[in-house]
């Protein structure tokens, strides 16, 4: 098989060709179709993420190791305690864990301290076969176009669990989506879908706020604009009830959560990085609930795929490459040149 691996943190990809793993047991050997590109693969590819202050949450994956976590293909083998059958095609959960600790006991495989991330601990999609421990894992997309379909495995989850996590939704100029990128996008078309609100969208680049305009969004701000927060302010009637943000840097947390009203509710989920610093005594006072979300369970998939079976989630704008320009891509996509997502095909 062949594989676009990752050799050093940050430098160009390397095409290697690697023996194709034989699937045993219960796994299921998948041949790849596509594989969208996500932020989070550029994180990983440049070895850690930003925790401010000069620091680095550093990643020491053995190289080379093959990205790749948005991945749809074709059941092409199976081991011998699998049932699947061969040539089915599967959306794949990657955010697998060890299957034995308290999280995974407990559902919550994505919060497992030893993962089994594929695309990370596991080779990914930026590889023309990609081994899957249990048919479990597998989702049906429906007639989902075969280029997006992997998408909803990290854009759409994260997007989906996240926007569970700041519901109810009341009004729509009281929810605000911070970050116009693929997940952004993604949360926008499920919050009209599965949440039934056209939210706020406010991001840096007028180019992804037209779109997201053209895509439902109730209002869009460039956050850069002078005076813009007190224009929010106003459009909001005082303030935002919650705030999605999938951004999840220094400048848009804070600038983002003082769009909230007393008891509003914030949900960081972009990795962008850096430090958060707020005035403690404003914790209590204003009760505003500040929390994490990462990607997905897979309970919140199999949810997130029955909306897409049933074609309830409008497509966002896609890019389809040649799996040979991962590195390009990640390179794009790193410097916000990708309108929602990039997909990688594999021949």
């Amino acid at each position: 098989m062949i594989a676009y691996q990752v050799i050093e943190s940050g430098k160009p990809l390397v095409c290697n060709k690697i023996q194709t793993p034989i699937p045993k047991g219960n796994e299921v050997l998948i041949k790849t179709i596509s594989c969208c590109v996500c932020h989070s693969d550029v994180h990983f590819y440049d070895g850690g993420f930003d925790l401010g202050a000069g620091k680095m949450l550093e990643l020491p994956l053995p190289v080379p190791y093959t990205l790749g976590h948005e991945i749809y293909g074709e059941v092409v083998e199976t081991g011998e305690l699998s049932d699947v059958k061969v040539g089915k095609k599967f959306v794949i959960y990657p955010w697998i864990g060890c299957g034995g600790c308290e999280m995974c006991v407990r559902g919550d495989e994505h919060l497992c301290n030893s993962p089994q991330i594929i695309g990370l601990q596991v080779s990914g999609g930026f590889g023309d076969h990609v081994l899957v421990p249990h048919a479990k894992y597998l989702h049906d997309a429906g007639d989902t176009d075969p280029h997006l379909a992997g998408a909803f495995a990290c854009s759409g989850l994260t997007a989906y669990s996240a926007l569970k996590k700041g519901a109810p939704y009341l009004a729509n100029n009281k929810v605000i989506i911070i970050g116009a990128g693929g997940v952004g996008m993604m949360a926008l078309q499920i919050a009209k879908a599965a949440f039934n609100c056209n939210p706020i969208v406010i991001d840096i680049d007028d180019e992804k706020l037209n779109v997201a305009l053209e895509n439902g969004a109730s209002a869009t701000f460039n956050s850069k604009n002078e005076n813009v927060m007190q224009e929010i302010i106003q459009h909001t009637g005082g303030g935002a009830l919650n705030a999605i943000d999938f951004v999840g840097s220094e400048l848009s947390v804070n600038f983002g959560i003082n769009l909230l009203v007393k008891g509003g509710k914030y949900v960081i989920v972009g990795l962008h990085g850096g430090e958060f610093k707020f005035p403690l005594p404003l914790i209590p006072i204003m009760e505003r609930d500040i929390q994490g979300s990462y990607v997905g369970s897979p309970g919140d998939m199999s949810e997130l795929m029955a909306l897409v079976r049933q074609n309830k989630i409008d497509p966002i704008p896609l890019q389809a490459r040649d799996a040979s320009e991962a590195s390009k891509t990640l390179m794009d996509l790193k410097n916000g040149k990708i309108l929602g997502r990039a997909s990688l095909v594999h021949s």
